[in-house]
């Protein structure tokens, strides 16, 4: 291997590491505030990557449907939830139920967006709130349920969102319009301007991400929540809505994930679910609570990932995967057991 090729690779592995950085902040993000393992995480990178996709070809997606049908089913459930005397935030309520999946509606089925940034923009309104009715409906009547019952749900959560990818996008792959189509030679080095676009932005989330937790209040309550659940509801802070927020968070990630990566490789329904497992990689290298080593992680992972597959190619998902297996040993003898929170 001479020297263009290994920064060849490391480009690669880079481009690679800043998606993986998003699924890792985004798995860290749900855990630390719900306990919730989020396999489907990488789901919406697949949903968002085929809508847009199925936007730019002219047809309406399926994942439209998806976002009415649990829109309409969580307000069922809440209605039932006020019938039997329970605290019901209407407004939170009001806001991913019916005023996000009707103004998707109308932007999809009405003033259809034709530039790439407006499909961009229709497909995070229609990916962003699934991540909040999803965990009205299948994680938070188990709030108080083991990790490893949530970490159950989850898995058969992800069965059946790749399903609905299925049954939704079929099965061919896609790819989207690039959003820059620049091309630079840096010292004999071909860069292509999408993946500047994938770097910069992947990094410009991560900055609005630090911001937000440790300049804005709602931030702020949201660190309260990962540190102590209890002592944040003593103190006033409605966990429920911060389970809401961390899900908005993770499913608009996913989304803005997925609109880097569909016009570098060709996206499947069921593609998102090895993002998501290097994600998650990364993240249990954080230790699913610490954000620096989660995106550390996720850089070494890419980077391991772009040169395997030059040295060999047939074992580099073995080899990513293999990767967990020490750090798991290591934090098994260099951590102590924590009860679960009641």
């Amino acid at each position: 291997m001479d020297g263009q090729i290994a920064l060849l690779l490391g480009q690669d592995g880079i481009v690679n590491g800043a998606i993986y950085a998003l699924m890792a902040l985004a798995l860290v993000l749900v855990f630390s505030v719900t306990r919730v393992i989020f396999i489907p995480q990488g789901e919406f990178v697949a949903y968002g990557a085929l809508t847009m996709a199925t936007l730019q070809s002219g047809r309406v997606p399926g994942t439209l449907w998806l976002l009415l049908a649990l829109a309409l089913l969580t307000l069922v459930v809440e209605a039932l939830r006020h019938q039997r005397g329970i605290a019901v935030d209407w407004t939170s309520t009001a806001l991913w139920a019916i005023g996000l999946p009707c103004l998707a509606a109308v932007v999809v089925l009405g003033a259809v967006p034709t530039s790439i940034l407006g499909r961009a923009s229709a497909t995070l309104l229609l990916i962003t709130p699934l991540g909040p009715l999803v965990y009205r409906l299948a994680f938070r009547p188990l709030a108080d349920a083991t990790v490893l019952t949530l970490l159950i749900v989850s898995v058969a959560l992800h069965g059946v969102l790749v399903g609905l990818g299925l049954l939704f996008f079929g099965a061919e792959g896609s790819r989207t319009t690039a959003f820059s189509d620049l091309r630079l030679d840096l010292g004999g080095i071909p860069v292509s301007g999408q993946s500047l676009v994938v770097v910069g932005i992947a990094s410009l989330l991560v900055i609005l991400m630090f911001v937000f937790f440790e300049r804005t209040i709602v931030g702020k309550a949201l660190r309260a929540t990962a540190m102590n659940r209890v002592g944040a509801r003593l103190m006033g802070i409605p966990t429920e809505l911060s389970g809401d927020l961390s899900f908005a968070l993770a499913s608009i990630v996913g989304a803005v994930s997925g609109l880097l990566i569909a016009p570098l490789t060709t996206i499947y329904y069921d593609t998102g679910f090895l993002i998501g497992l290097k994600g998650f990689v990364a993240a249990i290298i954080g230790g699913l609570t610490s954000y620096p080593l989660a995106l550390a992680g996720a850089v070494l992972v890419g980077l391991l990932e772009s040169f395997s597959s030059f040295w060999a190619s047939a074992f580099k998902e073995v080899i990513v995967f293999t990767l967990i297996i020490p750090v798991l040993l290591w934090r098994s003898l260099n951590s102590r057991h924590v009860e679960d929170e009641e």
